[in-house]
């Protein structure tokens, strides 16, 4: 079902994505992120909803569902590198900074931080290209909200 999403996503030389093709690679980072630490909590796929509603402007039923395609984009995506570095290539820098502070906000939904989740969010904040000083502010602000 995706695998034309995926072709285009990890061509050496991606075009832009689309605002509802970034939606889908960025969600499907955030379940990937959840997944890490083998334990996708109800409180990982509830903040995944929330992050998804508010950036995007979606009802909690399109959030909701928006996740459930992530799922499958996700079990279906490449490796976590070449998965990234597409996304790196295919979204502003200042979009990515969104990101990020998504990708903390559900690291920390659970309460818990896992080193499975810790080790894939430093990979993935070194593969967006996000500086370390930036991945720290959005972390901030995700503990916060």
């Amino acid at each position: 079902m995706f695998n034309a999403f995926l072709s285009r996503l990890t061509q050496p030389q991606p075009d832009p994505l689309t605002d509802d093709d970034a939606r889908l690679a960025l969600a499907a980072l955030l379940v990937r992120l959840a997944r890490s630490d083998d334990d996708y909590a109800d409180t990982e796929m509830s903040r995944i909803d929330k992050v998804l509603a508010e950036r995007y402007g979606l009802s909690p039923f399109e959030a909701a569902g928006l996740r459930a395609q992530a799922e499958d984009l996700e079990a279906e995506a490449p490796d976590t590198v070449r998965f990234t570095r597409a996304i790196k290539d295919a979204v502003p820098y200042d979009h990515r900074l969104g990101v990020v502070q998504a990708l903390w906000s559900v690291a920390l939904a659970d309460g818990q931080r896992s080193q499975d989740e810790d080790s894939l969010l430093r990979l993935v904040v070194s593969l967006l290209g996000v500086s370390d000083v930036d991945s720290a502010l959005a972390r901030q602000k995700a503990a916060k909200s």
